[in-house]
């Protein structure tokens, strides 16, 4: 399935007019790097001087189509706010069909960035995202595509409008090679308030819950034979064999019902965290930014730790307030970001004051 517009390029042609902007130098890919322009030339530049297949991760916060122009100030009394004396930091006036071949244009090439076991975020608004999506899996392939989160970035609206309230947007999320991506199964640490809900008892060693020592599936090896005059019921077998049950029980780890029905205990300082699902409720944007749109840090945080290991290299090729660039330096990664705003290069530069990064301007690839 594809989207047929007019003016739609080939993938041939666009990786064609991407070779323009090849260079001979020999730069270390090892490092960080901070590209002022236009992110087409800079995904070409990186596509044509050593970085094809080595970038594990890309986050991006592209315009929205909104067709509106963006400013940004101080003493704003909230982020929709805005002032006379506010300069401006982006424009987001392509709509329709030029935008999403704007758009499709540069996710061509960061596909060919990609590592075999890259992944891509892409975050847009729910307005426009439906498309966005039949162009993602044009562009990756459907098979890769792994969720679409959807993330409340705000507290409630209450707009003076004939429609509910908008306190979302969206996520799409696509592997390069669906199974062979970066994924490090980061979790969530559990709340003060489930913590009490599900650890309920409690003992020497603190609270707990317990669960059953049997597993599905029937065993003709140790798990399935004789424990204590017991044996696993129908269909089951032991989760460990009966020798280490009877450590578990000589332990006090294993707590017998009234019953006889022995179950394993489980602490609440054990626990692992509960798997990160596909909403996410807790990583709105901040009320007073630095930089329009600019994203929850926490967020990004935990993207860049999910989806890319150390010295990985992390691309935000819409860097905006780069808190990906941030986020990256913070976890042992090698970031590259590519904005074209002189406000966005400066919030980046403020904020990456403490790391080593090459910067390199693109305004002579221009023409």
């Amino acid at each position: 399935m594809q989207l047929i517009y007019q003016n739609k390029q080939s993938e041939e042609q666009i990786l064609e007019k991407s070779l323009r902007y090849k260079l001979d130098n020999n730069f270390n890919v090892e490092k960080s790097k901070l590209l002022f322009g236009d992110n087409f030339i800079g995904l070409s530049y990186l596509l044509n001087n050593g970085y094809k297949n080595k970038i594990d991760l890309i986050y991006i916060d592209p315009p929205f189509s909104t067709n509106i122009d963006f400013s940004s100030g101080k003493n704003r009394v909230s982020t929709i706010s805005s002032s006379k004396k506010d300069l401006l930091a982006y424009t987001d006036r392509l709509v329709g069909e030029e935008y999403l071949e704007f758009l499709r244009e540069r996710l061509i090439l960061m596909k060919e960035l990609l590592s075999e076991k890259g992944s891509i975020y892409l975050h847009i608004d729910t307005k426009i995202g439906h498309y966005v999506k039949i162009i993602m899996d044009e562009v990756f392939g459907k098979n890769n595509f792994l969720n679409e989160i959807t993330r409340i970035k705000s507290n409630p609206k209450n707009f003076n409008r004939k429609a509910y309230g908008n306190q979302k947007d969206v996520i799409y999320f696509y592997a390069k090679n669906r199974g062979e991506n970066i994924w490090n199964n980061i979790t969530s640490p559990l709340t003060e308030e489930e913590i009490k809900e599900k650890f309920i008892k409690k003992d020497e060693r603190g609270f707990y819950n317990t669960v059953p020592i049997h597993a599905p599936g029937e065993s003709e090896g140790p798990t399935g034979k004789e424990w204590k005059g017991l044996f696993p019921p129908v269909g089951r077998h032991w989760r460990v064999s009966p020798d280490k049950l009877t450590t578990l029980d000589d332990e006090n780890l294993i707590e017998w019902s009234k019953t006889g029905n022995p179950r394993l205990k489980k602490y609440s300082h054990e626990h692992k965290g509960k798997k990160i699902q596909d909403v996410w409720l807790n990583f709105k944007d901040p009320m007073y930014p630095n930089y329009p749109t600019q994203k929850n840090l926490d967020m990004l945080d935990m993207i860049v730790k999910q989806s890319s290991d150390t010295n990985s290299i992390v691309l935000d090729a819409f860097a905006g307030s780069g808190g990906t660039l941030n986020m990256a330096n913070k976890n042992g990664r090698i970031f590259i970001g590519i904005d074209q705003s002189e406000i966005s290069l400066s919030v980046i530069k403020e904020n990456l004051t403490k790391a080593s990064y090459d910067e390199i301007n693109l305004s002579h690839l221009s023409n």
